[in-house]
């Protein structure tokens, strides 16, 4: 395992390190102690896992964290196979049984969303519980600027420069901007044509997001939605859709944008810990 820099959050050095999973080089995050089941952390796109750094104390609070870049976002090594939700879906079942977990609470925003979905259907012993929000659910409930990704092709962004395009993303629709060293990261996360590779996962919701759709009523896993009322991207009618479909499923609306997990970081923290510890029994 080779350790690399890490950043500091607002109590202290988030330590990251490269593992190998299914013959690729992925960055996790490992911190805190605990006899309940662990948190897992994946990162939102086109962000990584330092967009925990407002929210990672209090996740902590209540057991261990592992926090993940999934293959081809933040600043793991990516696959063109992997790249859709079903596929990804596949690999998180496979990352937990690398890193030894049985079972976790899943704190997956925006693509980790649809992934941990997928999962679920078939493994749902591997899910204590899960938190999602802010990734598609439907193709006619998607924001415009999704959209055009959505309906794009590589040859649409082909020559773009990844990683100042989403610095200017991140600095124009996050309401609090993170600090240097975050937004470095997510620079770095989408450099050069990272990002485009990256959009495939979300090309593919064109025939993954149906498909998922009418596996939603399998999945018994207790889900708790997060989304962001002015999400230009994702609107919370997507959360809204899982609550209709899923058997567990409780979706809340709160005062954020895109970007939850910094825009309002008290109020996400409260309302994953709270699930949490309700799964728990606490």
């Amino acid at each position: 395992m080779a350790q690399i820099s890490g950043i500091h959050s607002s109590f202290g050095p988030i330590a990251a390190e490269m593992i190998e999973v299914d013959g690729l080089s992925i960055r996790v995050a490992r911190d805190g102690a605990g006899s309940d089941a662990p948190i897992l952390l994946t990162a939102p796109w086109p962000e990584s896992i330092f967009a925990f750094h407002a929210v990672w104390q209090e996740f902590r609070k209540e057991g261990p964290i592992i926090a993940v870049d999934l293959p081809g976002f933040g600043r793991s090594e990516g696959r063109p196979d992997l790249m859709s939700p079903a596929r990804m879906g596949d690999f998180l079942i496979t990352l937990l049984d690398v890193l030894g977990l049985d079972q976790v609470h899943a704190v997956v925003p925006d693509v980790g969303t649809l992934a941990a979905l997928y999962a679920a259907v078939d493994h749902p012993e591997r899910f204590k519980s899960i938190i999602a929000g802010c990734g598609g659910t439907s193709m006619d409930l998607l924001g415009e600027p999704l959209k055009q990704i959505v309906n794009s092709t590589p040859e649409t962004f082909a020559g773009v420069e990844g990683g100042a395009q989403i610095v200017s993303l991140v600095r124009e629709f996050a309401r609090i901007t993170p600090p240097d060293a975050v937004i470095e990261d997510y620079r770095l996360s989408s450099l050069d044509a990272r990002w485009n590779e990256a959009a495939d996962f979300v090309r593919a919701y064109k025939i993954d997001l149906p498909r998922l759709a009418e596996l939603l009523p399998l999945i018994s896993t207790p889900v708790l939605v997060i989304s962001g009322k002015d999400d230009p991207f994702v609107p919370s009618a997507n959360g809204e859709f899982l609550e209709q479909h899923l058997q567990n499923c409780k979706a809340v609306v709160i005062d954020a944008g895109h970007f939850v997990w910094e825009d309002a970081p008290d109020d996400y923290a409260a309302l994953a810990t709270d699930w949490i510890r309700a799964a728990n029994g606490r």
